[in-house]
């Protein structure tokens, strides 16, 4: 019995050693990050990376902040992308799957041969680009940063499997109370699935915090940029100095690019990090959500 005991401990404190080493691991690359994007330049230069930072400067950051404040509207268009966005296709997104999901839906195979058909061909940029602009008129509007993103078919299709795992004798239950299908929706059927709801989520949510694209082929509005779009054209116009362009207003010299690149990612990563953690308990939660009393 005392073998054991002694044999788990071992286990457990081997398990324990690992996973810190393996965390610390995939942390190191972001204090290196941090330390880049707070260090001088030249020290940079000559010495390159380091966890800890060494001759301290806030050069790249004050680079990226100036220009009246423009980042502090990118982030505000961003934070409102994201958050309506998320909420939109989730709704969207849900309502589809949960759709998909139901065995007594007529031509339930066709309709997902025709979202899986989207996957695999589309019509090209270009049409998609008249049919965005000249029909659908969503250029230069946020809303142009949001519709496009709605329905994503492999979240649809992931969502439709957590859907299709809840017992269906539940749902019946529910409809001989009389609830409807909106209400089996997002009282039942949601929760039963959060697992999925809040992974579908997340995927939603990072492609509109980090998307670029869209605002590059719809938006000339300078205050409907979201903070991923304008920090590229940051980091471009910081190339294009770099090099020695004419009519530059920094010289070339004078311009942090390394640190520069570091404080970019920080700025850009920093929001939806802190949000992680947040929403991970949810996932976890999620697990035991699915348990019912017998």
């Amino acid at each position: 019995m005392k073998n054991n005991y002694v044999q788990d401990k071992i286990v457990t404190y081997t398990a324990y050693v690992f996973l810190s080493l393996l965390a610390l691991v995939c942390v190191i690359p972001f204090f290196i990050m941090f330390s880049g994007s707070i260090t001088d330049e030249k020290y940079l230069q000559l010495n390159g990376y380091s966890i800890l930072p060494h001759v301290f400067s806030l050069k790249a950051y004050a680079y990226i902040f100036s220009g009246n404040s423009s980042i502090g509207k990118a982030y505000w268009v961003t934070i409102f992308v994201t958050v309506v966005g998320t909420a939109f296709s989730m709704v969207i997104t849900g309502l589809l799957a949960y759709s998909l999901s139901r065995k007594e839906l007529k031509f339930r195979n066709s309709l997902s041969f025709i979202v899986f058909f989207t996957i695999l061909f589309n019509g090209g940029l270009v049409p998609w680009y008249i049919v965005t602009t000249k029909y659908l008129h969503l250029g230069d509007t946020v809303w142009g940063l949001i519709l496009p993103y709605t329905v994503n078919a492999w979240n649809m299709f992931l969502l439709r499997n957590f859907f299709r795992a809840i017992d269906d004798a539940m749902l019946e239950s529910a409809r001989i109370d009389g609830a409807n299908e909106v209400n089996i929706l997002f009282r039942i059927v949601f929760p039963l699935a959060l697992p999925g709801v809040m992974t579908v989520g997340l995927f939603y949510a990072l492609q509109y915090w980090n998307d670029w694209w869209l605002p590059l082929l719809l938006i000339n509005d300078q205050k409907l940029y979201p903070v991923q779009y304008l920090l590229r054209m940051v980091l471009s116009s910081m190339q294009y100095i770099s090099s020695g362009g004419v009519g530059s207003t920094y010289a070339a010299s004078a311009v942090p690019a390394e640190s520069i690149k570091m404080a970019i990612t920080i700025v850009t990563i920093g929001p939806i990090v802190f949000v992680y953690p947040f929403v991970q308990k949810y996932f976890i939660k999620g697990l035991t959500v699915g348990g019912v009393k017998g």
